[in-house]
């Protein structure tokens, strides 16, 4: 038999005129874990495989940046970013003043919202066991033998 990952998080899903587009951002992998795997602890966070990768306009709002990113492991984020080609203009440390700094702001939010991982696979640091990440939508299934308790 087949279970859930703790976290049945697959993608978020955008309205786009005449059609709907499920895919897999950074914002989303920022909640994703390997904690439910037998023997691992954290899981957490998982290394991005990025094969196909896309960047979509998303509206900007400064307020649901700074709001998220109180959400957010900036570690996690930063790292993830620079996996998928997308980390190389965030700063290593979010400092205290990002809120005020609108150029910043604007690129978390394309690393966050825009970059899309459309095809690759998500690596638990721990296991070293694979997700695959198939048209935007990471399987996060587990075996019945790999669950722990």
């Amino acid at each position: 038999t087949i279970e859930w990952c703790k976290f049945q998080l697959t993608a978020r899903s955008l309205k786009t005129p005449g059609k709907v587009q499920k895919t897999m951002k950074l914002l989303t992998h920022n909640m994703l874990t390997s904690n439910i795997i037998k023997g691992v602890t954290k899981g957490f966070p998982l290394k991005i495989v990025a094969k196909k990768v896309e960047v979509k306009e998303v509206d900007y709002n400064a307020a649901f940046i700074i709001k998220t990113l109180s959400r957010v492991d900036w570690p996690a984020l930063h790292q993830a970013a620079i996996e998928v080609g997308h980390g190389e203009e965030l700063p290593d440390e979010l400092g205290e003043d990002f809120k005020e700094n609108d150029t910043l702001l604007k690129k978390i939010h394309n690393a966050l919202l825009q970059v899309e991982v459309i095809d690759g696979d998500l690596v638990c640091p721990e296991s070293g066991r694979t997700f695959p990440i198939s048209n935007g939508i990471p399987n996060m299934l587990l075996l019945e033998h790999e669950v722990g308790n």
